[in-house]
């Protein structure tokens, strides 16, 4: 279902609550300007969200990073790529979810300016398509490092087509991480 909310496309996916979202840009000549959040917007869309902490990485080509999630401060994130380009991915881990251990996807680039919406109860991870991304997160929890969960990135159960030819470069953190079945997180 798209809806056009304000300077919002938002684009509900297969999962529920997950939302692809498209900024209208206006441009000319000199370049472009964008809106990337406005709270009115996304509350006419029915995305009621309070973000409290704003995160930002850069990794180089084939960098994966994930899949993440906090256990008991679970966060839903408002997620976009200001350089380059990332294959972003959710995976619901929402308890009695009829979606429950599937996956979202979508290719996020500056170029394009989209955005992916992912409510509390999932994990997240990306990977790196182009020769350096710079990943920005609107988050409405703040990170607690001691409440770290994750699972392994390529799960067999899950089956994430990654749209990366290659090994991923991993943290050695994300290189320890277990399948969905041996975690058994559920939110």
């Amino acid at each position: 279902m798209k809806k056009k909310v304000g300077n919002f496309v938002f684009t509900e996916t297969t999962i529920r609550g997950v939302f692809v979202i498209e900024p209208v840009k206006y441009g000319d000549e000199r370049g472009y300007f964008m809106e990337t959040y406005r709270e009115k917007d996304f509350d006419d869309a029915g995305l009621f969200y309070r973000f409290v902490q704003d995160n930002q990485s850069k990794s180089k080509a084939g960098v994966l990073r994930g899949l993440h999630f906090q256990r008991k401060f679970p966060q839903a994130k408002l997620v976009r790529c200001i350089e380059g380009e990332v294959f972003d991915v959710c995976v619901d881990l929402r308890k009695g979810s009829p979606t429950y251990g599937k996956w979202e996807g979508v290719v996020l680039s500056a170029e394009r300016g989209n955005q992916f919406m992912i409510p509390r109860g999932f994990a997240h991870g990306f990977v790196v398509l182009s020769q350096t991304a710079t990943f920005c997160y609107k988050c409405d929890e703040i990170y607690h490092p001691e409440d770290e969960g994750g699972i392994m990135w390529n799960d067999p159960e899950i089956g994430i087509d990654w749209h990366y030819d290659g090994e991923p470069l991993l943290s050695e953190k994300d290189k320890k991480l277990r399948s969905l079945r041996e975690t058994k997180i559920e939110f």
